[in-house]
C-alpha cells in the first residue's frame, strides 16, 4: 500500500488528486487560473468540498476560460448564485470575475500569467523536506509577498493562506512530506 500525506487518505477523488496532480508543478495559464479560482472559492471551506465539485465548477466557469469569465454579466452571475453545484457565495463569484479581468492585464504585461507567477519563486519549485503534515505551514514569507502582490493589483480572494495552498496546488513548493511516495517524484 502506498503511504501518502495523510491529508490525502480519506476519499477515493482526493487519493487521485494526490497521486497524480497535487505538487506537480504547472506552467499552463488556463489551469494555473483554474487552481486561482478554486483556491479562492475553498476559504472557508475544505478543499475536499471543493475537489468535488471540480468539475460542476469547470462548467459553470467556461472551462476556466478567463476571456469568457472576464466579460460576465448579471445574468451570468444571476445563474451562478443559483447553481447548487458551486459554492454560491456572490463575493467569491464577483471575484472570479474580477480575478479574469486583471489575470488578462497581467498576461500582456507579462507575455503569460505563468511568467509572472513562478517568479515569485525563481521559477523553480522549492523542495521541503516536512517529516508530517503537522510540519507543513498555512503561509510563508514568499506567501505574504505574493498576496501583497497580487491584492495590489487588485486581485481578490487571495490571501496570504490561499496563495500558499496554490503554491502547493500548482507545484511551486513541493510540500509532499518525505515519508509520501511522491515526495521524490514532482520535482
Amino acid at each position: 500500500m502506498k503511504q501518502r500525506c495523510k491529508w490525502a487518505t480519506k476519499n477515493e477523488k482526493e487519493q487521485d488528486y494526490h497521486d497524480k496532480e497535487w505538487g506537480i508543478p504547472i506552467y499552463d495559464d488556463r489551469l494555473l487560473f483554474e487552481f486561482l479560482i478554486l483556491e479562492g472559492a475553498q476559504a472557508g471551506l475544505s478543499w475536499s468540498t471543493i475537489l468535488a465539485k471540480r468539475e460542476t465548477y469547470r462548467i459553470a466557469f467556461d472551462n476556466f476560460d478567463a476571456k469568457k469569465i472576464a466579460k460576465y454579466n448579471q445574468t451570468k452571475i444571476d445563474e451562478l448564485l443559483v447553481d447548487k453545484g458551486i459554492v454560491r457565495n456572490k463575493l467569491k463569484i464577483n471575484a472570479a470575475i474580477t480575478n479574469a479581468k486583471i489575470f488578462l492585464e497581467v498576461q500582456k504585461e507579462y507575455d503569460s500569467f505563468s511568467n509572472y507567477i513562478w517568479s515569485f519563486v525563481g521559477g523553480n519549485p522549492i523542495k521541503n523536506s516536512w517529516k508530517t503534515v503537522e510540519d507543513v505551514p498555512a503561509k510563508t514569507e514568499l506567501s505574504d509577498a505574493m498576496s501583497k502582490a497580487l491584492k495590489k493589483r487588485g486581485f481578490k480572494f487571495i490571501g496570504s493562506t490561499i496563495c500558499y495552498a496554490f503554491m502547493q496546488a500548482t507545484g511551486m513548493v513541493n510540500d509532499h512530506v518525505t515519508t509520501c511516495f511522491r515526495y521524490g517524484e514532482t520535482n
